[in-house]
C-alpha cells in the first residue's frame, strides 16, 4: 500500500466516526476560527480527530487545517517520503443546524505549506449525505467510492467524469454584492441551467460532478478575494474537477496556478465544464 493510500485510508476511516459524533455537536464554542468563521463543536472535535489519527501515519509529515492558525509538525517534508496534509475537517457545518448535507475535504501536497495546487498528489472529499461517500483525484483518475460503517470503501465509480452536457450551477455570496461581470455571467446561466446551491461547498461541487455544471464562490463588492481558502477548499477541489476532466479558475486562470503567501489565504473559486469555466474567464476580461 503507498504512502498516499495510507493517508485516504485513514480519512475514509474516519469517516464514519467523524459522522456519528455530529449529533450533540451543533453548538458554537467560544471562539472563531483564523479566518473568522465561527466555530460549532463539532468542527473542533472533527479536526482533533483527524489530526490526530493523520499525524500518527509515517506518510505525513505537516498537517494542517481551517481550523487551526498553523502548520503543526509531525516530522517534516520530505519529497515523495512525508507529505503535507491539508483538511477543512467539517466543510458546511453551518448546515448541522438545519441537517443538511456537509464533509470532509482532505489534500495531499508534495511541498510545505503553503503551496500551490500543482504541488498536490491527491485531494477529495468525503460527503456526509443520505450515505457517505468518498470521491478521490490520484494518478490521474477520480474514483467514487461508498463508506461503509466500518470505513471501507465500496467503489461504485473507478473513473469520474464530468458529464459533456452541464445541467445545473450553484453560485454563493449575496447577489447584490456580486460585481457586474458575475451578475453577467450568472444571468446567463440562468437561462441554460438549473439552479442547485445548498450552503456546502461540497454537496454543490458534488452536483456538478455528478450532472455536469458550474460552482462557484465567486469574489465579491463585499470580499475581493471571495471567501475559499485555496490550501484546504479552492485547491483539492479544482484537482478533483480539473483531473475529471473539467476546469478551473479564480477569474483569469486555473486555481492550481495560484502561488499563496498565506496559510489561509483566501481566492474566489469557480469549478465544472471546461466551456463554462472559459465563458466565466471571457465575460471577466470584457468587463
Amino acid at each position: 500500500m503507498s504512502r498516499v493510500e495510507d493517508i485516504v485510508r485513514t480519512v475514509a476511516e474516519a469517516a464514519p466516526d467523524v459522522r456519528a459524533g455530529l449529533p450533540g455537536r451543533r453548538i458554537p464554542v467560544d471562539e472563531e476560527n483564523p479566518t473568522g468563521d465561527v466555530q460549532l463543536a463539532a468542527d473542533v472535535w472533527a479536526d482533533e480527530l483527524l489530526a490526530e489519527r493523520l499525524t500518527a501515519l509515517d506518510a505525513v509529515g505537516s498537517y494542517a487545517s481551517e481550523e487551526r492558525e498553523a502548520v503543526v509538525d509531525a516530522g517534516g517534508v520530505a519529497a515523495g517520503e512525508r507529505y503535507a496534509v491539508a483538511v477543512d475537517p467539517l466543510d458546511g457545518s453551518s448546515n448541522l443546524r438545519s441537517n443538511n448535507p456537509m464533509g470532509t475535504v482532505f489534500a495531499v501536497y508534495d511541498a510545505p505549506l503553503p503551496a500551490r495546487g500543482r504541488d498536490l498528489v491527491a485531494a477529495g472529499f468525503v460527503l456526509y449525505g443520505p450515505i457517505t461517500t468518498m470521491v478521490v483525484a490520484h494518478d490521474g483518475r477520480v474514483t467514487e467510492s461508498v463508506v461503509e460503517a466500518d470505513g471501507s470503501r465500496r467503489v461504485v465509480d473507478d473513473d469520474l467524469r464530468l458529464p459533456e452536457e452541464p445541467v445545473v450551477y450553484g453560485f454563493g455570496g449575496r447577489v447584490p454584492d456580486w460585481p457586474e461581470d458575475v451578475a453577467t455571467f450568472v444571468h446567463e446561466l440562468e437561462r441554460e441551467l438549473k439552479l442547485r446551491y445548498g450552503g456546502a461547498m461540497i454537496a454543490d461541487v458534488s452536483q456538478v460532478l455528478t450532472y455536469g455544471g458550474v460552482f462557484a464562490y465567486p469574489e465579491l463588492e463585499t470580499a475581493p478575494n471571495g471567501k475559499l481558502r485555496v490550501q484546504f477548499e479552492a485547491n483539492p477541489i479544482a484537482f478533483v474537477v480539473e483531473t475529471a476532466g473539467g476546469a478551473s479558475t479564480d477569474g483569469t486562470g486555473s486555481l492550481l496556478g495560484v502561488e499563496p503567501t498565506e496559510l489561509h489565504q483566501r481566492t474566489p473559486m469557480y469549478v465544472g465544464n471546461r466551456e463554462l469555466i472559459e465563458r466565466r474567464e471571457a465575460v471577466g476580461r470584457s468587463a
